[in-house]
């Protein structure tokens, strides 16, 4: 479901302004954290990757002037993959690490993002980032809630990150 009129009235914001900053705001992060600046949007219509593959997800919850959750999801190679770079080690196999470099990067993206929801974001917090792992998984973060995702490439791989607010 993407994100309603109204909550874009509230924001003050188009559906295309709020993507692009989200899309800036993701690659900003991958850019500074990681030194990965090949993050490029891809169009919805193209194959994802089975929703039932192995993938990790790290969360960060918004709380206060606006409520949601920001997620990434994306395939464990790839999880691998960031945390090596963000480590500047060799990363093999899915442990804390992984679980706490992919929890920052939630929690980056989720701090840039919130200052789209309000003046500075002062009055939106973030909650610890969570991190789920596996194959038969769904995050919910409530009803009455708008949200949209983009999918993204680095490089060959995909992922997506959403963005979850309470309307």
């Amino acid at each position: 479901m993407p994100i309603s009129p109204e909550t874009l009235h509230n924001l003050n914001i188009t559906e295309l302004q709020l993507t692009e900053a989200l899309i800036k705001d993701v690659q900003d992060v991958f850019s500074t954290m990681l030194g990965v600046d090949d993050i490029t949007p891809i169009p919805v219509q193209t194959e994802l990757p089975h929703p039932g593959c192995d993938c990790l997800t790290a969360m960060v919850g918004l709380v206060g002037r606006y409520n949601g959750l920001v997620c990434i999801k994306l395939p464990l190679p790839l999880a691998l993959a960031f945390t090596s770079l963000m480590l500047d080690m060799e990363v093999t196999e899915i442990n804390d690490d992984v679980h706490d470099a992919m929890g920052e990067i939630a929690n980056m993206i989720g701090g840039s993002f919130k200052q789209h929801l309000s003046r500075a974001g002062d009055d939106v917090k973030l909650s610890t980032p969570s991190v789920v792992c596996g194959s038969d998984y769904t995050v919910s973060a409530g009803s009455k809630m708008d949200d949209f995702t983009l999918y993204l490439k680095a490089g060959q791989e995909m992922f997506a990150i959403s963005v979850t607010i309470e309307n």
